[in-house]
């Protein structure tokens, strides 16, 4: 053997595969890079870097596509968020338009795969085209697909998708798959076809924006769940939404220690919520009041408005959070309110998030248009959803909740919940007491013994025991946090299994 060994036939070797390299990170080239940069906004290798903790980067797939398209147009990998594994997958538009080519769809199952092989989450970042057109022409095996995939990690591990550009098509598909969805307003878009095929195949003359912007896609579908001034905060809210949950459903969510942890009293909740059932007030005040300092994150604001869903933390855990909002429809559940509602329970839950349930509503939405709409469908199913619930359920009912709308709400406490509270002059009936009287036909002193019953507020119920207790508004944080505690979490958690189907 010489003294150099064989360095000098590795030399050539070494130096192709550092070409090859660099081609691939040069991704759609110097022009397009600078078009992007210069409107602000972050090419696909920076948009992973900003995503992960610094330096945690390994690629997978570097040097797929071939020469035309870097990496093929999806830059790939594993990382880490805030030091726990994650896999991301990036969208390149400065490539072949971000579209899906044959490596890229390889990449994309392949992602997918690992995050169940290996229990970590998956982030997607779409700014693509959907599949390349040019893929028609070439032949390949039947193979499985990463939606196959993304339908598989549900319950299992968590997923997000960061919308940062136009995504047509397969890609955006993976959208409504996933767990969490942030879209970058004025950027982002979703959509099944674009505008130009909108345009081909029915004529209809539409930008992205109008197609599947944040107007479309946060507020009347319900698909984006967060919106983001810019890709940085999209970024950033996904980073966020990730520390709010375990790693994968075999593990419990992250405790998070800080000074606002404790007990303490509520003594602004007096001035926030009215006790008459008949004013409106913001229950986001209740909320923030309520949960550890800025641990509030409200999922699908613009959705659904009648309800909000959120994530927080209650002395340093996690907790989910479904609460009325006497600020919209005097807080009654409509149908985007309970379909939103239901989902949000199904996934709190199979990451095991203890459910928080504050109710303060005069029922599901009456009227022929949500009859039309499907609200019985829809309230049966948010009801299923949280009675399915395998978590620790804490139910308060802050002044009123009327017919179905206390079921959805959880209010029965035999329905697995952990404690069942209500405030003084809380109201729980079929239906108010006014309208029952006048419907049912009844004389004037059954009408005024309803109204007195009602008026007499939660004193009966708590004779009955249909409330474990009935407390001190300025109570409610050190109530739920005496709950969280008798609710010990189960010592090997798993998956949620359900059988049957929800309605």
């Amino acid at each position: 053997m010489s003294p150099t060994g064989h360095r000098d036939e590795w030399e050539p070797l070494l130096a192709d595969l550092e070409r090859r390299r660099a081609a691939a990170r040069e991704m759609g080239g110097p022009e397009k890079l600078d078009r992007v940069r210069r409107a602000g906004r972050l090419d696909a290798r920076a948009r992973v870097a900003a995503l992960l903790d610094p330096g945690s980067f390994t690629e997978l797939g570097t040097l797929a596509g071939d020469g035309s398209t870097p990496a093929d147009a999806f830059v790939a990998g594993s990382g880490l968020v805030d030091g726990r594994p994650v896999l991301v997958g990036v969208e390149d538009f400065t490539v072949a338009g971000g579209s899906i080519g044959t490596a890229g769809a390889t990449k994309r199952a392949r992602l997918a795969a690992l995050a169940r092989q290996e229990r970590v989450p998956l982030v997607l970042v779409l700014e693509g085209a959907g599949h390349r057109a040019t893929n028609a022409l070439a032949v390949h095996r039947p193979a499985p697909n990463d939606l196959q995939a993304l339908v598989e990690l549900a319950g299992l591990v968590p997923t997000a998708v960061v919308v940062t550009g136009p995504s047509a098509g397969h890609g955006a598909l993976a959208a409504p798959l996933a767990d969490h969805v942030v879209l970058v307003e004025g950027d982002g878009s979703l959509f099944t076809a674009g505008p130009p095929l909108v345009k081909a195949s029915l004529g209809e003359v539409v930008t992205k924006e109008e197609l599947g912007g944040a107007a479309v896609h946060a507020e009347a579908s319900g698909v984006v769940h967060e919106v983001a001034a810019d890709v940085h905060a999209g970024l950033r809210a996904v980073r966020r939404w990730l520390s709010y949950l375990p790693t994968n459903a075999w593990e419990h969510p992250p405790t998070a220690a800080g000074p606002d942890t404790g007990e303490r009293r509520l003594e602004r909740v007096l001035d926030v919520v009215p006790p008459n059932p008949r004013r409106p007030y913001d229950m986001h005040l209740l909320l923030e009041e309520l949960v550890d300092d800025g641990s509030l994150l409200e999922v699908g604001a613009r959705h659904g408005r009648s309800l909000i869903t959120a994530l927080a933390r209650l002395g340093g855990r996690p907790v989910a959070v479904v609460a009325n909002q006497p600020d919209v429809l005097a807080g009654a559940i409509d149908v985007a309110a309970a379909e939103k509602g239901a989902r949000f329970v199904e996934r709190a839950a199979a990451f095991h998030l203890p459910l928080v349930q504050l109710a303060d509503n005069p029922g599901v939405l009456a009227g022929s248009a949500s009859e039309r709409a499907g609200i019985l469908r829809a309230a049966a199913r948010m009801f299923a959803a949280q009675h399915r619930a395998d978590v620790p359920k804490l139910h308060v009912t802050v002044r009123k909740a009327f017919g179905f709308g206390s079921s959805v709400m959880g209010q029965n406490a035999f329905g697995g919940q952990t404690v069942s509270l209500a405030f003084p002059g809380a109201v729980l009936g079929g239906i108010p007491a006014a309208v029952g009287g006048a419907t049912s036909g009844a004389d004037a002193e059954t009408r005024e013994a309803l109204l007195a019953n009602e008026a007499g507020g939660p004193w009966r119920l708590a004779a009955s025991a249909t409330y474990d207790e009935v407390i001190d508004p300025r109570e409610l944080r050190n109530a739920l946090l005496a709950g969280l505690r008798l609710a010990r979490p189960h010592p090997r958690p798993e998956p949620v299994v359900h059988t049957g189907y929800l309605p």
